[in-house]
């Protein structure tokens, strides 16, 4: 059985989405879902992180979506791109203790991956490479506890 992530961000428009994609592009072990802890459903992925994608050749059909009782359920391990947000999901979800920061999972020093929203496309290119960086260091760390 597939360990299913769900990676959580602000408005599950930039780098949520990016990490999703970019975990199920580097392995198939996982089951992956994205949400926003102030998303609005239905949105779509922000133009910065289409175009991150298509670079490298990853197709996604996103669309925004609030993180959920039944997402969070649905979950084995939850990844954040900040703090902020694992804060604000412990508080809203005490029973639940597998909620990391994404950075703070893999012993990263600094916890946050910075907002690339509304920022210049290499704003976008730096944080996808972060994201693609740190997704490395996650399955390496994780291997072998996905079963």
């Amino acid at each position: 059985m597939k360990k299913r992530i769900l990676f959580v961000c602000t408005g599950n428009t930039c780098r949520s989405p990016l990490a999703a994609a970019f975990l199920q592009k580097l392995s198939d072990a996982y089951e992956v879902q994205s949400a926003g802890v102030f998303a609005q459903d239905g949105s779509p992925m922000s133009d910065g992180s289409q175009h991150v994608l298509q670079k490298r050749g990853i197709t996604c059909d996103h669309e925004a979506q609030l993180v959920t009782t039944a997402l969070v359920d649905w979950a084995d391990l939850i990844l954040t791109m900040s703090h902020n947000h694992k804060v604000y999901l412990q508080s809203q979800y005490v029973d639940v203790n597998d909620i990391f920061t994404l950075k703070e999972f893999i012993g990263a020093d600094q916890l946050d991956i910075a907002d690339p929203f509304g920022q210049a496309a290499s704003v976008y290119e730096e944080t996808a490479l972060e994201i693609e960086e740190a997704l490395k260091q996650f399955i390496e760390k994780d291997n072998g506890k996905n079963t």
